[in-house]
């Protein structure tokens, strides 16, 4: 049986932390498990770190940018963080640019980025029922 990948919740950021490699079928419960928890969650960002991921393929990248898709559709922001340089050459021949994904160095900077992301929206503070009111 595949393990499932915690989603765990700091605030209104949902923090994905990827320690193994990933197979397809592991990847498609995480998409399913991180949308589910953006919705109850009510998250206005996402950080997905990859720091332990050595090897991405074409799958696990499409993966990552359909992730940043969702997320985005249900008014979440996501950062990945912790990106190795293989990977990102990987990435880079692969032909896969993760548009629509922001990425950072670390997690601290990660959370830096949302931070910033939301307080350009005018909303950092604001109860979630609130804005939706306006």
């Amino acid at each position: 049986m595949t393990e499932r990948v915690p989603v765990l919740r700091i605030g209104q950021v949902l923090l994905v932390s990827i320690q193994t490699d990933l197979d397809d079928q592991a990847v498609m419960l995480l998409q399913d498990d991180l949308a589910a928890a953006v919705v109850d969650a009510g998250a206005h960002g996402v950080v997905i770190d990859i720091t332990a991921v050595e090897i991405v393929d074409s799958f696990v990248g499409r993966m990552l940018a359909t992730i940043a898709s969702i997320s985005r559709l249900l008014d979440a922001q996501t950062v990945v963080v912790g990106m190795r340089p293989a990977v990102a050459i990987t990435l880079v021949e692969l032909g896969l640019s993760l548009g629509g994904v922001r990425t950072a160095l670390t997690l601290d900077k990660g959370l830096r980025v949302l931070e910033q992301a939301r307080a350009a929206t005018g909303l950092e503070g604001a109860r979630p029922d609130a804005a939706a009111g306006q």
